[in-house]
């Protein structure tokens, strides 16, 4: 069940607390080579299935900006507004690819809401996002996500 902020107080209170884990998600070769035909990076460790069975990785990998561009997916269903006027996205911080995705990996987010300040009428807040790979130690990417929530 996600985590609901009636109010922005609530969401500043909540500030410090694990916001849970999102839903699993394949990220499967299809998805990888149509990031590959929009972004246009063609790189053979992404769309050359059997050079990359051959390789060190043992398959295609997602592209680490097709994983953290995964993000508003994954974090679905872990928290939400329901009293806010409107959440812009802010800017990301300290984004980090530490594991490759591969080609039929499940991934997940997990999210902690590190901080919230004040910011003119609303309130920033630093989520950080954790992206598991199923199976793994490793998750695939660390980001610090920043929200900027505005009043009703």
């Amino acid at each position: 069940m996600a985590t609901s902020f009636g109010t922005l107080d609530e969401f500043r209170a909540a500030s410090g607390t694990h916001l849970g884990a999102g839903p699993w998600m394949a990220v499967d070769q299809e998805r990888i080579q149509s990031f590959a035909d929009v972004t246009e990076d063609w790189q053979w460790i992404h769309v050359d299935v059997d050079r990359a069975a051959r390789s060190d990785m043992g398959s295609t990998i997602a592209h680490g900006y097709l994983t953290l561009s995964l993000l508003p997916r994954l974090s679905s269903g872990i928290f939400e507004f329901t009293g806010a006027g409107k959440v812009l996205n802010y800017g990301l911080d300290r984004v980090r690819f530490l594991n490759p995705v591969r080609a039929g990996d499940r991934i997940r987010a997990h999210a902690e809401l590190v901080e919230v300040t004040d910011s003119g009428d609303g309130a920033l807040g630093r989520v950080r996002y954790t992206l598991e790979i199923d199976g793994r130690v490793r998750p695939a990417c660390v980001v610090e996500a920043l929200m900027l929530a505005l009043p009703a």
